[in-house]
């Protein structure tokens, strides 16, 4: 039940850097739990972890194609992996390929040809996830980022003074955070010029106070006109802190 809510985790198992640099982004704006993954031993450890997962593999790198084979097959007929799904990356457009991975060894989440470029690669990944209701129900993905202390917020309150915080969640939609002196206002009220600092990235924007969770946590969401290239670093940060999440979760 707390799957069909969240969604499934997706790896990306030594992904083509065109993949990491575009197809990622597009990926995370677009709500799927994204990450990459570069240990083949570690990915098999992921998948016990995180049941139900999918895992798209570079084929192209690090091991033969009768290698590639066998990891596909273990995989397979492991009873721990059994809910796990698996897709193909690959530049190689050979259809003998094509036909052992779909055909042969019936892997669910497609074989993707790279060569026919981003926008094409992508659009039909995203079809193999949204078909295998990868999403979840929920709309966006959600960062959590209390230990970093590089995610702040301040903005000026109506008497024109600083309020500083700490950023606990962030996601497309808004973030939660502690703040010092947050002043009591409506629900709905805009917060104007809110700035957020986010490692290197510095996003600007009006924001709407919700109220408060746990009497402590503030709530404000995005402003819905805010720009695309401010919304492009939101992702870009949420991108980077769940994958540091998943690079550093001992499995």
């Amino acid at each position: 039940m707390e799957q069909d809510i969240a969604g499934k985790k997706i790896f990306l198992l030594y992904p083509h850097s065109v993949i990491q640099e575009e197809m990622l982004d597009i990926l995370i704006m677009a709500g799927f739990e994204s990450y990459v993954v570069l240990d083949r031993k570690r990915a098999l450890k992921l998948l016990k972890k995180f049941p139900g997962s999918i895992m798209f593999i570079n084929i192209d790198e690090n091991l033969s194609e009768k290698e590639w084979e066998e990891y596909v097959r273990g995989i397979q007929e492991d009873p721990a992996l059994k809910d796990s799904r698996l897709g193909i990356l690959s530049y190689n457009t050979d259809q003998r390929l094509m036909q052992k991975f779909l055909i042969d060894m019936a892997v669910p989440c497609g074989y993707i040809q790279l060569k026919l470029g981003v926008k094409e690669s992508t659009r039909i990944m995203l079809s193999a996830l949204e078909a295998n209701e990868a999403r979840g129900r929920r709309k966006c993905i959600r960062a959590f980022c209390d230990q970093d202390a590089l995610a702040t917020v301040n903005f000026k309150d109506s008497h024109g003074s600083f309020i500083d915080g700490k950023i606990l969640d962030i996601s497309a939609v808004g973030i939660a955070a502690k703040f010092k002196g947050f002043e009591d206002i409506p629900p709905n009220s805009v917060v104007k010029e809110v700035q957020l600092k986010l490692h290197g990235s510095l996003v600007l924007s009006n924001m709407v106070f919700m109220g408060r969770r746990q009497d402590k946590v503030v709530l404000l969401l995005f402003d819905p006109k805010m720009d695309q290239s401010k919304k492009a670093a939101v992702h870009r940060f949420i991108k980077y802190t769940i994958q540091q999440y998943m690079d550093t979760l001992k499995v």
